[in-house]
């Protein structure tokens, strides 16, 4: 497992807070009121711990094959069903969406290798990320990458919780399945767009892995 690089920074200033907190707390209530300071440092050290494991990334064996389509993110699949897409494609879509809770690693994966063909950021509101709307009306980041197969579009999207998306995919690169493409701090959901009559593999509240679990199958 290693740590994310996006956590250097939250955990630097976490593990900062942390020594100040009980350092104070041992010079004025060690003495007094024991038990307090052990409480201060458990409960600290708790939300310390937290903060650590949220930018984890564990060592993963990754499934790459080219007719499947891959979870661009870890978490439990909350939505599938056929929309109508007015991003991109304008026109009937498989909406496949996975919500990624804070206790989910929150690094994100190309679903198949292709060519990012569209890559947008909107922004929006913070619903949480279970609101039928947060779709279309929160902060996202849509990212569009075509193969031989077919085009799919993926979506990170901002919640109560999230409030910053990170992406690193530009127009015009070819990318690798599984490759990391961005990382959702504190917790959202991302949503794929698939072509109307691919076969989903996965099902309602399935708990599905990040580059690992198969979402989809190019018809």
């Amino acid at each position: 497992m290693t740590i994310h690089h996006e956590g250097y920074r939250t955990i630097g200033f976490t593990a900062l807070v942390f020594g100040i907190i009980n350092i104070l707390s041992f010079n004025f209530c060690s003495e007094s009121t024991p038990w307090l300071t052990i409480t201060i440092f458990l409960v600290t050290l708790a939300l310390f711990l937290f903060i650590i494991s949220f930018f984890r990334v564990p060592n993963r064996k990754l499934t790459i094959d080219e007719k499947k389509i891959i979870c661009p993110a870890d978490g439990k699949v909350v939505v599938i069903e056929e929309i109508t897409d007015v991003e991109y494609f304008n026109d009937k879509r498989i909406q496949v969406s996975i919500f990624m809770s804070p206790a989910n690693v929150h690094q994100n994966r190309h679903p198949m290798s292709g060519e990012v063909i569209y890559n947008q950021y909107h922004k929006g509101k913070y619903l949480v990320a279970w609101h039928p709307k947060s779709s279309t009306e929160n902060e996202r980041w849509s990212v569009a990458v075509k193969n031989n197969y077919g085009t799919i579009l993926y979506k990170q999207i901002a919640g109560a919780l999230a409030k910053r998306i990170c992406n690193y995919s530009k127009v015009g690169e070819q990318v690798n399945q599984t490759d990391e493409y961005g990382f959702i701090k504190f917790g959202s959901r991302v949503d794929v767009l698939l072509p109307v009559g691919t076969k989903v593999d996965v099902q309602l509240n399935q708990v599905v892995k990040g580059g690992v679990t198969v979402l989809a199958s190019w018809a």
